[in-house]
């Protein structure tokens, strides 16, 4: 048996379609990993800082984070992932249905890792995922987080 790390992947998004169908793009990722759900921005950090229904929640390696949620949204987020020690140098990839220059311009400059729009058609979604899965998990090499 090998020793690879498991890796943590966190999902933060609201439309629970888009989660289960991340979620069967990760499933052939080829090496060992965890998907994680959270619906909105709240539970996402209730998850990070190890809260409520989430103490024994393990550290996100990576992050795929919508824009649009409600009670806190992706950009808030972010922000928050970017200014706490711990989970700072982690990868995020905004997915969401937004195609505004706004919404870019602001992941961008709040240091997400890439932004990508989620195609409205089942299979050219499945085929983003899987491109995002592709190049972070088999090209990429995800920082070496201390936990």
């Amino acid at each position: 048996m090998s020793n690879e790390c498991v890796i943590e992947v966190l999902m933060v998004d609201d439309d629970e379609g888009d989660t289960l169908m991340a979620q069967e793009a990760f499933e052939d990722i080829g090496f060992p990993h965890n998907f994680h759900i959270v619906h909105d921005g709240i539970q996402a950090l209730d998850f990070m800082e190890k809260k409520g229904e989430f103490v024994d929640a393990p550290d996100p390696d990576f992050v795929l984070l919508d824009i649009n949620m409600p009670r806190m949204n992706g950009h808030e987020v972010l922000d928050w992932i970017r200014h706490h020690h711990k989970y700072e140098l982690i990868p995020v990839v905004i997915l969401t249905t937004s195609h505004s220059d706004e919404d870019i311009f602001k992941s961008y400059k709040g240091r997400a890792n890439s932004f990508v729009t989620k195609p409205t058609d089942i299979r050219e979604f499945n085929n983003a995922v899987r491109a995002i899965r592709e190049f972070w998990f088999s090209v990429a090499r995800l920082p070496t987080l201390k936990k």
